[in-house]
């Protein structure tokens, strides 16, 4: 470890580098020019956005796709509370990050300056440890920290502020060594506990989710599930933990569950959940396990000892990354399948049942069917190809059925922002630009963060956009037809000419309005992003009466009148 003397810019830079920082998101501001100069010559990609929200986002989907944490540098007041939505998605879907936020000189500080915010009080409640750094001989400690933080027990983001002044002061200091995570892990007694628990049930259910997973633990999950023929289901937004053809592979336990899967999960007596939080969207709002004594018994295994008996006293409750506990479950021997091995392939079949096509297509009186647009999607596409959302009821489209191809094939918040899908899109053909990269977005989701159509262009991220133009907040629409039928009141768009727009950003650009339109342009798209290294966008232009799978918004609508709202 060597020591010079170097600005606090090029010492936090350098400090970047030894933590194996690559790649780092941003919308430059004049609060951290002395870190932007010190990037000048060191090897490590400044992705440029337009928007903070959209590098913040940017940055979250890095993380969820290396496993490292995702930098994010954005300057003070404005471009903090941009940022902000990306630090609360970071910190419900578990995610390492690290947020660097530009600030006020400490002779300014406490005065409400320019741009000034208290950033521990502002984002104490979304990140795991909120700091400032005063002293620029202090910057190692801290980044070491940083990155010790975001990523060991259950991942999450950081956010450090960075004074102006402390930036340019000059210090001699030695680098620190590199971060290394750490997970607890299950002990023996608990593997055979578990193992004791498997052996006596008969219904027993396998859940996914959460963060910490990698190959490997996907690997010995898959193990784990063969050896003792185990139905897994994914859970909310998680459904990428086990391919969707793996023949374990029973559903998504999450917004829009097949009622069969909800059924299987309330009536078994044994649920083994590695991973979630159990969270509202998992549950049902606390309904498919009743809090806080579940009616069936419960092994709860998640990284964060804090979550574990939070909302649910499970029966055992294990403190462990999912790598841990899943390598110590491929290694435990067997048991006894007999009770339940048919119960796989009886929920394969509901799965596929769920799949079909829906009676709101079957008639053929939609001109597009999107149904069809996801079998034509699933076609043409390659199977490691990775598939990104926001939040909107358009994404029950991909989240019913499409099928995934494994670990990080699917992009989406856990806490519903929207906004996510596009830049999530480019990150992802970034960090992967060898693999296709499908962005699902909703109207209303790609004029939340669509200007990052900028930044694939720049960066030559040739993504393909899916944009699902029914003009309206269609989620918003289809509860106030439930609750306020025939009542509509600020769900309505005026919207621009998405494929126009694509164009005008240099990417190309198609409308689709029939169904057999689409496996077309989807043809010429991906040609295009292959030819050219730059991005694509399908608009389609729909009945957005078609508001969900198994409803329409007249039904629900008529529903609503009947029952006298």
């Amino acid at each position: 470890m060597t020591q010079n003397l170097r600005s606090g810019g090029q010492i936090l830079v350098d400090a970047l580098q030894v933590h194996g920082v690559d790649t780092a998101f941003g919308v430059p501001g004049e609060s951290y020019l002395d870190v932007l100069d010190a990037l000048h010559d060191s090897g490590i990609r400044f992705i440029i956005n337009r928007q903070e929200g959209g590098a913040a986002f940017m940055a979250e989907a890095y993380g969820k796709m290396t496993g490292k944490p995702g930098i994010c540098f954005v300057t003070r007041g404005p471009g903090a509370t941009n940022a902000s939505i990306g630090v609360h998605t970071a910190y419900q879907d578990s995610t390492p990050m690290i947020l660097f936020i530009g600030q006020v000189g400490n002779d300014f500080i406490d005065r409400e300056a320019f741009q000034e915010i208290d950033y521990r009080r502002m984002y104490g409640q979304m990140a795991k440890w909120v700091a400032q750094i005063d002293r620029a001989d202090r910057i190692p400690e801290y980044l070491a920290r940083a990155f010790q933080v975001a990523t060991s027990g259950r991942p999450g983001p950081v956010v450090l502020a960075l004074p102006e002044d402390m930036l340019i002061t000059e210090a001699d200091v030695a680098d620190t060594r590199p971060y290394q995570p750490v997970q607890a892990s299950p002990s023996a007694q608990q593997i055979d506990t578990l193992r004791g628990m498997l052996a006596e049930a008969r219904r027993p259910i396998v859940l996914l989710g959460g963060g910490t997973w990698n190959e490997q633990a996907c690997a010995d999950l898959r193990r784990f599930a063969e050896a003792n023929s185990l139905p897994v289901g994914c859970t909310f937004r998680f459904q990428d933990l086990l391919d969707n053809a793996h023949p374990n592979y029973i559903g998504d336990v999450g917004i829009g569950i097949n009622p069969k899967l909800a059924a299987r999960v309330k009536n078994a007596d044994l649920v083994i959940a590695i991973g979630p939080r159990l969270g509202e969207m998992t549950t049902g709002g606390y309904t498919l396990l009743a809090s806080p004594v579940p009616q069936q018994h419960l092994v709860h295994i998640h990284a964060d000892a804090e979550e574990l008996g939070s909302v649910y006293q499970a029966d055992l409750m294990i403190n462990s990354g999912a790598p841990q506990a899943c390598a110590m479950l491929a290694a435990m021997a067997p048991v006894d399948a007999s009770a339940w091995r048919h119960t796989i392939e009886e929920a394969k079949a509901e799965l596929a049942a769920y799949q079909q096509q829906p009676p709101i297509f079957k008639d053929g009186s939609a001109p597009l069917d999107l149904w069809q647009l996801v079998q034509d999607l699933m076609a043409a596409v390659p199977r490691d190809t990775i598939l990104t959302n926001g939040a909107g009821n358009y994404a029950s489209w991909a989240h019913r059925f499409y099928r995934y191809g494994g670990m990080r094939t699917q992009l989406a918040p856990t806490n519903g922002a929207m906004g996510y899908g596009v830049p999530s899109g480019v990150a992802a053909k970034i960090v992967h630009p060898e693999r296709t990269v499908v962005t699902f977005a909703g109207d209303g989701e790609y004029m939340m963060n669509g200007q990052e159509l900028a930044t694939a262009v720049q960066y030559k991220a040739g993504l393909i956009i899916i944009v699902f133009n029914n003009s309206m907040y269609g989620t918003i629409r289809m509860h106030q037809e439930r609750d306020y039928p025939g009542r509509v009141s600020g769900t309505t768009l005026h919207n621009p000419d998405f494929a126009a727009l694509a164009r005008a950003y240099g990417a190309h650009g198609e409308v689709v309005t029939q169904t057999a339109e689409f496996a077309p342009a989807l043809a010429r798209a991906l040609a295009h992003t292959a030819a050219h290294s730059l991005p694509a966008l399908i608009e389609l232009r729909y009945d957005g009466n078609l508001i969900t799978p198994n409803l329409t918004l007249e039904a629900i609508r008529a529903a609503a009148v009947a029952s006298g709202k």
